[in-house]
């Protein structure tokens, strides 16, 4: 999945490219606002992205495209 995540107060957006599904995702963001604590997210290759939750503008979940070539129809 294709995570877009935007910050208060920053003008670009994080994109992870991760493993989760969007049900595991949403799971994450609602248990990071709740608690007022961070949304951490692994990407595909390993990497941590750790957002304070109450620092988060959006989040948009969609398919990953990652690595498709060609026309598509």
């Amino acid at each position: 999945m294709e995570v877009k995540i935007g910050v208060q107060n920053a003008n670009r957006e994080l994109t992870v490219d991760t493993n989760l599904d969007a049900d595991q995702v949403e799971a994450l963001v609602s248990k990071a606002i709740a608690d007022g604590g961070v949304l951490s997210l692994a990407d595909a290759k390993g990497r941590r992205i750790v957002v304070p939750a109450d620092k988060l503008a959006y989040v948009d979940v969609s398919i990953s495209l990652t690595g498709q070539v060609g026309f598509r129809s």
